[in-house]
């Protein structure tokens, strides 16, 4: 299986996720926790390797108070 390449906007997202997650005073695992998503998974999306689907944005999202566009930088 080929590894998946990390894009400029995947890392972008992932900035973006980690600062708008500690200005809600969270840490990851609290994060994980009411997204009902790993801690593991979270990390992976605050460093780009791995992309959120439409659902998980949303739900993140939610959680953190924000629009779901205000976490996606482009």
């Amino acid at each position: 299986m080929e590894k998946r390449k990390i894009t400029n906007k995947d890392i972008a997202f992932g900035k973006r996720l980690r600062r708008v997650r500690k200005q809600g005073g969270l840490t990851q695992e609290e994060l994980a926790d009411r997204c009902n998503l790993s801690v593991t998974f979270i990390g992976l999306l605050e460093v780009g390797s791995r992309k959120p689907s439409l659902k998980t944005l949303q739900k993140i999202s939610a959680v953190l108070g924000v629009k779901t566009k205000d976490l996606i930088p482009y």
